[in-house]
């Protein structure tokens, strides 16, 4: 057919327009990916509470014993066994915690007769403290150690910094520690035992974010910052040899991967020196990678510094599941390891926005 005289729009013309598909909103996309992150956000954080509810509940450990005592009457256990509303059915007890959580209520820790979110509150700046200066430790020394053995790949220091790797990554952090206070505090005193600071220095500074290093900062008191500094190298050095052997693994993975790319060689070709192909050209590149797995290892020694927190009576979250575990304080136990997960979920959510804002090529 031949197109219509003065370029005038026929029926047929409009009705294929109309067909086409349209494109959708740039402002629609981006609610429907906030709406799709957040229930994602939300599904997880249910599966982690009814998963942790659960063991908690089917665990053999009676917390109505644990607070009445084995010596208490029938009538007192089912008493208190009713206020505690383990009388009802398991989903019907988890609608009601979820709803408690939700209000900030995360019930009363037998252990401390405190509520759990004070006590969270409590001891987990200490346990965030500790992951944090592990983490840049781990990142300060991973990163180069990882690209250095792969500019280097097949030479004797690439061997040497995965031999540290391995190390790192395989040897047991509770032998490791013990060695650590037997070498350092017993041996040659270079360093204090376990502990966060000093006895003699409690109630000193006043406790206001909770980390002893920023509360004496900003208080003037540098001996005492000083003093849990000592104390905080040789637990901080036992995440950190695992967070360093784990990053620098993966970087050197991540760096071998670009330096065999055609962009590498074409940039060699072209009399770029060395450092500028590594460190701006490959090394850009992995930076995107590395956000996730730093992100990942931070949420570990966050919810994996058990061990380390229970050698060096380090007063952090994971001290207090632990003994909170030994004394059956399930609501302490339920509570501490939510928060745990929950914290796991939103550094995965913060990394994901910082993978976005590094490179803006990725998309919902």
């Amino acid at each position: 057919m031949a197109p219509n005289a003065g370029g005038v729009k026929t029926s047929s013309d409009a009705a294929e327009q109309d067909a086409l598909p349209v494109p959708p909103s740039p402002v629609l996309a981006r609610v429907a990916a906030i709406a799709k992150h957040a229930s994602s956000i939300l599904l997880t954080f249910i599966g982690l509470t009814a998963i942790t509810f659960i063991i908690g509940r089917v665990m053999p450990a009676d917390p109505v014993l644990a607070i009445v005592g084995d010596r208490a009457s029938q009538d007192v256990y089912d008493a208190v066994r009713l206020q505690l509303g383990l009388d009802k059915p398991l989903i019907q007890q988890y609608l009601i915690y979820l709803s408690n959580i939700a209000q900030g209520d995360f019930g009363t820790s037998i252990m401390t007769t405190r509520p759990v979110l004070d006590d969270i509150i409590r001891f987990f700046p200490a346990t965030l403290e500790l992951a944090t200066i592990a983490t840049i430790f781990g990142v300060l020394l991973g990163i180069p150690m990882g690209v250095l053995a792969a500019v280097n790949q097949g030479r004797l220091i690439d061997h040497i910094i995965r031999i540290i790797g391995l190390f790192g990554y395989s040897v047991p952090i509770f032998w490791l520690g013990l060695v650590a206070l037997l070498v350092f505090y017993a041996g040659l005193g270079w360093l204090p035992g376990p502990g966060r600071i000093e006895v003699y220095y409690d109630g000193i500074v006043e406790t206001r974010s909770g980390i002893i290093l920023l509360d004496s900062a900003l208080q003037g008191e540098w001996e005492i910052f000083r003093n849990a500094l000592a104390h905080l190298v040789l637990p901080a050095a036992m995440l950190a040899t695992f967070a360093l052997a784990y990053i620098a693994r993966m970087t050197r993975s991540f760096m071998l991967d670009q330096l065999n790319q055609e962009y590498i060689l074409t940039a060699r070709v072209k009399g770029l020196s060395e450092g500028a192909v590594i460190w701006k050209h490959a090394f850009r590149n992995v930076l995107v990678q590395l956000i996730t797995i730093i992100g990942l290892t931070y949420a570990s020694l966050l919810e994996g510094s058990v061990l380390t927190e229970t050698i060096f009576a380090w007063p952090g979250i994971g001290q207090y599941i632990t003994t909170s575990l030994f004394n059956a304080d399930m609501n302490a136990v339920i509570g501490g390891t939510v928060v745990v997960g929950f914290c796991f979920v939103g550094i995965n959510v913060l990394s994901d926005i910082l993978y976005r804002i590094v490179d803006p090529r990725a998309h919902d």
